[in-house]
């Protein structure tokens, strides 16, 4: 995060070091000319070719700005090769470097990754400026060598050198990891005692540091007493907040700061939209998409790359795919989050095709194998999956790591072939993680599977005995197979453990306001109108063909206290307000933070449903589960992608309409319809497109057709008998009000 200040510091030390040399060579006369004089044009030119030839030609009179002008050429170019020609051609001209060119020599080795080389120089250097110290501290802290870092700074204090605020700053983003219990309280206390806490990169290095060990609340005290914030500061908090999974609160100081006029750059944007993500703010986002726009931002692949990932996370993939196709830029992590985004909303074909298209222009890394084994997962493509693995291993000669063997037996596992994943477990390089025995008994749960599960939870039980979630799949195993008893043992078995389960909530936001539900919640002010509403929907989806599902309570009572217990889901709560306090037409999104229960996702498959068949106000309902630190599912239902793939009846079924369409087909017309045109027709009627309606009717040969109207009363809809009115395209005021008509 701080390389580049780092950069500018080093750079700002060097000016301040290298004032006396330049002012002498001002006072210079111009009639006197230096025999190494033309170097430096050379190196500016970008001839740095010529300049070495003309550095071997001098022999031993190339002096300071000679090799000065010839460093500097080389760190810019980070030109190894040519750096070591300039240094061996000192050491064979007996040449006896300044602090100040030693430095800037052990630098350029520092910029070309060459740290032994650095140290070879350090070492030899007698005498040793803050600046040589702070460089060869910066690139092992820089290439990941946290000890080597901390065992110079010690070495460097006691040389009897004190480090000023650019050495602190860069050390501390080595008391990360490991090293954080024991250093990084005592820089900090070193901090204070030199005074350089309040200091601008000391300060974004301190919160950085707190925030990386989840001390969030002592890096946002460091940040609170900076005198001045500058982007890197802000940055630095932001970035904190969302590593922790708070992304409210990032959110939060993103709007103060902005207030306050906070300037922003491409890797703040970067970090607030992974905020966002989580929060599944899509109008957040939109509005961050177009302050980018108006900051006229340089549109780099990584901040390209987060507004993928937040309108992916969002469920807004048509935005996603606008801003993959119009990057000038692909990069493979870019293909990546495109893929991600397809493979959690259960759209396996266009991971697939995806896939295809992505292998035609770069090369595909662990994690594009890890995106699309998981979409195929999502999707209930069993037989794509084993052979994208296939490839993988044979054709691309990559070795899978535990990721893609999870993604593997997750994919058995949702396709019922619980024992293949079993032995799949068995005969893996890895030892078995609990994020695999959770995805095999998740899938014994779904499958009915009880005597599968039970071997898969005690496992989970030795393994995390603390975790409640095991507790609870294990629980509805039992109840789905009616085993009361069982399940009463659990619930013993978790008090006795002291293991409590987390409860389910859903948030809505409307009006710029976040409304949160708890199942059976009393404590929103609107209650009365919430279970009104819910009563009222439930009523009229029951029209639809919507039947509670009772195997989702887990509680051994009677079928009417099931249905109560039913209506008082969260997500339902949260539904309900949403459509009083919506406009009609408008997107509703809602957030879950555990699996969205099979009866929600019918309730709202039907409301859907019942919105279609009689012409209502349609919405769109968008259910996302975000899960504390981990990656999020999710699950949505629109009307411009109907594509849905149910997990049901023991099995996966892909559907090109889901199944719940085909029911509503059956339901509404008496019979399956004939072509995807009628459902596009009825499509069109039910939002009250008409003119366009009309306009694909007068091109079709069902302009003459009275299926509707015949089929409409064969299913009960239409209560009114008789022949249709000959009404040219257009529904027929005088007869069926919910029905069509397309004349004689």
């Amino acid at each position: 995060m701080h390389g580049r200040s780092r950069v500018f510091l080093l750079r700002r030390i060097h000016l301040k070091d290298s004032d006396r040399p330049r002012q002498l060579s001002c006072q210079t006369s111009p009639s006197t000319l230096r025999p190494d004089s033309n170097l430096k044009p050379l190196c500016l030119q970008g001839r740095l070719r010529e300049a070495l030839s003309g550095m071997a030609t001098l022999g031993a009179e190339v002096r300071f700005h000679g090799y000065d002008a010839l460093l500097t050429a080389c760190i810019d170019r980070r030109a190894f090769l040519e750096g070591q020609l300039v240094h061996a051609h000192m050491i064979k001209s007996r040449y006896l470097p300044s602090v100040y060119l030693a430095t800037r020599l052990l630098i350029m080795y520092v910029k070309c990754d060459s740290l032994n080389d650095a140290r070879h120089v350090l070492e030899a250097m007698p005498e040793r400026s803050i600046v040589s110290w702070t460089a060869m501290i910066s690139g092992y802290s820089q290439k990941g060598h946290r000890a080597e870092a901390l065992e110079l700074f010690v070495k460097m204090m006691e040389a009897g050198q004190l480090p000023d605020e650019y050495t602190l700053a860069t050390v501390l983003t080595s008391c990360t990891g490991p090293f954080w219990p024991k250093h990084g309280r005592q820089f900090h206390s070193l901090a204070l005692k030199t005074n350089f806490d309040s200091h601008m990169f000391v300060g974004s290095s301190l919160l950085d540091m707190y925030a990386k060990a989840s001390e969030i609340k002592d890096a946002r005290r460091v940040f609170d007493m900076l005198p001045d914030r500058d982007v890197v500061s802000c940055t630095a908090i932001i970035s904190g907040y969302t590593q922790l999974g708070l992304d409210a609160e990032a959110l939060e100081v993103f709007k103060l700061l902005h207030k306050e006029g906070m300037e922003c750059n491409y890797v703040t944007f970067s970090c607030l939209l992974n905020a966002l993500s989580g929060l599944a703010a899509l109008d957040y986002g939109r509005q961050v998409h177009g302050l980018v726009i108006r900051c006229e931002l340089p549109f780099y692949v990584v901040l390209q790359n987060s507004l993928i990932d937040m309108y992916s996370k969002c469920g807004s993939l048509k935005y996603s795919r606008k801003i993959f196709d119009n990057m000038l830029e692909r990069s493979v992590i870019s293909w990546n989050a495109m893929l991600a985004g397809y493979g959690k909303h259960g759209l396996g074909s266009e991971v697939v095709c995806l896939f295809k298209s992505m292998v035609q222009e770069v090369r595909p890394d662990g994690v594009s194998f890890l995106a699309v084994l998981s979409g195929c997962s999502h999707g209930g493509l069993v037989d794509e999956g084993l052979d994208f693995f296939d490839f993988m291993v044979n054709d691309q000669r990559m070795k899978p790591d535990i990721g893609h063997y999870g993604c593997v037996i997750d994919l058995l596992g949702r396709a019922g072939k619980m024992e293949k994943a079993l032995d799949l477990m068995k005969c893996m390089p890895f030892e078995p993680t609990t994020a695999m025995w959770g995805s095999l008994l998740g899938a014994c749960r779904v499958h009915a599977n009880v005597s599968m599960g039970e071997f898969v939870a005690q496992k989970l039980l030795d393994i995390e005995p603390e975790n409640s979630g095991n507790f609870v799949i294990l629980s509805n195993i039992y109840a789905a197979a009616g085993r009361w008893q069982d399940v009463a043992r659990i619930r013993e078995l978790m008090k006795e453990r002291t293991v409590t389960k987390e409860p389910g909530r859903s948030w809505i936001n409307l009006d710029k306001t976040m409304h949160t539900y708890y199942s059976n919640d009393r404590s929103h002010p609107q209650r009365e109108q919430i279970y009104a509403k819910i009563m009222e929907l439930y009523e009229r989806i029951k029209e639809a063909g919507y039947v509670p599902d009772l195997s989702c309570v887990l509680h051994d009572v009677d079928d009417e206290q099931k249905e109560s217990i039913l209506l008082g889901h969260s997500e339902k709560l949260a539904l309900a307000f949403g459509l009083m306090g919506s406009a009609p037409c408008k997107l509703i999104r809602i957030t879950k933070n555990l699996r969205i229960c099979v009866d929600c996702h019918n309730f709202a498959n039907y409301h859907w449903l019942y919105c279609l068949m009689y012409s209502l106000d349609f919405c769109q309902f968008i259910i996302i589960r975000r899960m504390w630190r981990s990656k999020p599912e999710y699950y949505s239902q629109s009307v411009e992608s109907i594509s849905v793939i149910e997990y049901r009846n023991r099995k996966w079924i892909s559907f090109v309409q889901p199944e719940w369409v085909n029911s509503m087909k059956q339901f509404y017309f008496g019979r399956m319809w004939r072509s995807k045109l009628e459902y596009f027709v009825l499509l069109l009627h039910s939002v009250g497109i008409w003119k366009l309606w009309q306009s694909v009717l007068e091109t079709t040969p069902l302009r003459r057709s009275s299926f509707w109207h015949r089929n409409c009363i064969k299913s009960g809809i239409c209560g009114k008998q008789g022949k249709a009115k000959a009404t040219r395209y257009g529904p027929s005021t005088s007869h069926h009000s919910n029905c069509i008509n397309f004349g004689q």
